[in-house]
């Protein structure tokens, strides 16, 4: 068997598992209310919320994890008899793939029309943001003047030359910020960019966005890419020796044309041949409530979607910036030009 499948293996497992038992219980319980969640967000927020979803609503959550791509070929392959009901992940790439293989159905919500603000959501109702994160810049404050990190243009410049730490041209937060860029400057300029970012690294791509922010605290380079709840986490958690990087590492947030830094998000979208459609839809907008959002931001350090919620701590120490009001279908779209645009640059 393939390493592929090997690691599938045990998310095939444990669907098929969770469906098992949701039919057993069906038979004990009849009308129960389920909702077959498939989701690329792991993260320990999340899981809380499922338990208070149920609480307040009597619906169960069956769940799957995996990778946004091992869920999109799932889903695919099951077809119109996906037990599916939705689909969230981080990253609007990802929910621009589904939504391209014809996996999401629009929706129209009154509540998620009036909680998302309209750029984090995708135009036809196929998918809602409901969590944002900003795509960055760390860098050492003993070294690196403000001014000199206050535009993503001023990246690709000499003056970091062999200086920039980054991540490889497949991480999906690299491909949606070139997107950006090529969907606010053309594709020429992008690519001038891209060119640039590589003559400037410090060394070859390699590791997360963590890697890099320690990186900068070791001194192999003096700025670095990054999302920002990834440094936040680094700054405020029970790591003493990331602490302590983020001492002497700060985080800058470059602006887009003078229109803000650029932000992804975390949302989700309502499967197409949903079987469960009103409860998928209810557990949405159960993430895009003010509550969740601040659970999340609270919890997970990413930044809430919906302007009326303010960022609680410790995200309110790094919410103080103009965020780019770009719209993310748009830079969504563009991820595969990204894709090839920085593989021509030599961007690995």
């Amino acid at each position: 068997m393939s390493r592929s499948r090997l690691l599938a293996l045990p998310f095939l497992l444990a669907f098929a598992a969770g469906c098992s038992e949701g039919a057993k219980d069906a038979g004990a319980k009849a009308g129960e209310q389920v909702v077959n969640l498939y989701t690329a967000r792991h993260y320990d927020s999340d899981k809380a919320l499922y338990d208070r979803f149920t609480r307040e609503t009597g619906i169960r959550i069956n769940r799957i994890e995996g990778r946004p791509d091992e869920l999109i070929a799932r889903m695919r392959s099951e077809g119109k008899t996906s037990p599916a009901d939705l689909f969230i992940t981080a990253d609007a790439g990802a929910l621009w793939r589904a939504q391209q293989a014809g996996l999401f159905q629009p929706i129209q919500s009154e509540t998620l029309t009036a909680r998302i603000p309209a750029n984090l959501r995708e135009p036809g109702g196929n998918w809602y943001g409901f969590m944002r994160r900003a795509r960055v810049v760390a860098y050492d404050a003993a070294k690196v003047k403000p001014e000199e990190i206050d535009d993503y243009a001023k990246l690709a410049g000499p003056r970091f030359k062999g200086k920039l730490c980054v991540r490889s041209s497949d991480s999906v937060y690299n491909l949606s910020l070139v997107g950006a860029l090529i969907e606010a400057w053309g594709r020429p300029r992008a690519e001038a960019w891209a060119k640039g970012v590589v003559a400037n690294m410090a060394r070859p791509p390699e590791g997360g966005d963590r890697d890099q922010i320690r990186a900068v605290g070791a001194g192999v380079c003096e700025i670095a890419l990054t999302n920002s709840y990834y440094y936040v986490r680094m700054a405020t958690g029970g790591d003493a020796a990331d602490r302590k990087v983020t001492q002497k590492v700060k985080l800058g947030f470059p602006s887009l044309e003078g229109q803000g830094s650029h932000v992804n998000l975390s949302g989700g979208g309502v499967a197409a041949n949903a079987p469960n459609k009103a409860n998928a839809v209810r557990l949405l907008e159960f993430f895009a409530s003010a509550e969740s959002q601040r659970h999340i931001a609270q919890n997970n350090n990413e930044y809430p979607a919906s302007p009326d919620v303010p960022a609680p701590a410790p995200v309110d120490a790094y919410a103080k910036f103009t965020a780019h009001p770009m719209s993310a279908a748009a830079f969504a779209a563009r991820q595969p030009e990204a894709q090839s645009l920085m593989s021509a640059a030599g961007w690995r």
